[in-house]
């Protein structure tokens, strides 16, 4: 009977394209205990107080690679907008009483501007909502809008040599003016609005459009200090070099307030079931029915298979499949391709 719920769920997602989540537990005391289906009911949860521990959870949410309100779905693609899941997994678990925390566990660069702070108000509007603690773990990268999103958590844990900070602005923007007169090419645009085409990489921009995309990139990159401000009150907010996009180690974050603890993601979850007054919590993973998860480090895909079918990558070519402004730590531009559609 379970096989037979197996292939009837795999045959619904692949003709109607349904993908139901399910949650996947897994003990808090070791990591290869079996995973099993969680039916938790679907109804407003309760403020959770200690006590019987038996039947809590701690919801563990992953938030990794490139944070767009983009569609990453198409042929060959098992991608997921990561903005809809992210809400789709607080609506989940506000809707079942048994769960006593969340772990938020974040592996991503950063992303779009308004992705960011979509998934960062979410985040706050579910704990004002739900009064769940929730702690942030943040794994290889947490940075740009990846942190801007932990700074909403009660409290963030970082790996020991987890990348933070890059909380700067960035507008990629690239002239291939020169690049398509070597084959003849020329822009002819008809338009109705000086900067109706701002930011082209027909043609460089003038000093007046310069000025006009910084005082964009200063009031987003003000919102960032200020989200900081809100979430981090133990950070010093005068250290301006702290915003200047730079990186930092674990240590050097919490040497600046923006980091709260070391550790690792099993420290993560049950701070988080101390926090819900129910230590012997277990760990859940929201995952679709068709995504395989058998630990605690299982993603849910936002990348898309068909970005890499095509060996070439022109970053001019690839900023247009993106969002404009992002709080973004970008090393290295082609990081575009990863998100193109």
């Amino acid at each position: 009977m379970k096989n037979c719920s197996i292939w009837i769920c795999l045959l619904a997602v692949t003709v109607a394209g349904c993908k139901p989540l399910k949650a996947i537990t897994q003990s808090r005391v070791t990591m290869h205990s079996s995973v099993v289906e969680d039916r938790g009911p679907l109804v407003e949860m309760p403020v959770v107080s200690a006590g019987d521990e038996a039947g809590w959870k701690v919801a563990l949410i992953d938030v990794d690679g490139l944070m767009l309100n983009m569609d990453l779905t198409g042929f060959g693609s098992v991608g997921e907008n990561p903005v809809s899941m992210f809400r789709e997994k607080l609506d989940r678990v506000a809707c079942d009483p048994c769960y006593c925390a969340v772990v938020v566990r974040i592996n991503s660069p950063g992303g779009g501007v308004t992705a960011a702070d979509i998934m960062w108000r979410d985040l706050v509007t579910f704990q004002t909502k739900t009064r769940l603690p929730v702690v942030a773990c943040l794994m290889d990268v947490g940075t740009g809008g990846a942190y801007y999103l932990a700074t909403a958590a009660d409290h963030i844990v970082a790996h020991p040599t987890t990348v933070t900070g890059g909380m700067g602005v960035i507008l990629n923007l690239y002239n291939l003016e020169d690049a398509l007169m070597q084959f003849n090419i020329m822009a002819v645009p008809i338009k109705a609005g000086r900067y109706t085409d701002l930011g082209t990489p027909l043609k460089a921009p003038d000093e007046e459009g310069r000025e006009i995309l910084q005082q964009v990139a200063d009031e987003f990159h003000g919102r960032f200090r200020d989200v900081v401000r809100q979430g981090r009150p133990s950070h010093d907010p005068s250290r301006a070099e702290d915003f200047d996009g730079r990186i930092f180690t674990a240590r050097q974050a919490i040497e600046r307030g923006l980091v709260d603890s070391l550790g690792y993601l099993d420290d993560a979850v049950g701070m988080a079931a101390q926090l819900g007054g129910c230590p012997g919590a277990k760990a859940v993973i929201l995952h679709r029915c068709n995504d395989r998860a058998r630990s605690p480090y299982a993603i849910t895909p936002n990348v898309p298979l068909q970005g890499n079918l095509l060996p070439v990558s022109v970053p001019g070519f690839d900023r247009s499949q993106m969002p404009t402004f992002l709080y973004l730590w970008q090393p290295e531009p082609t990081i575009h391709r990863r998100a193109a559609r």
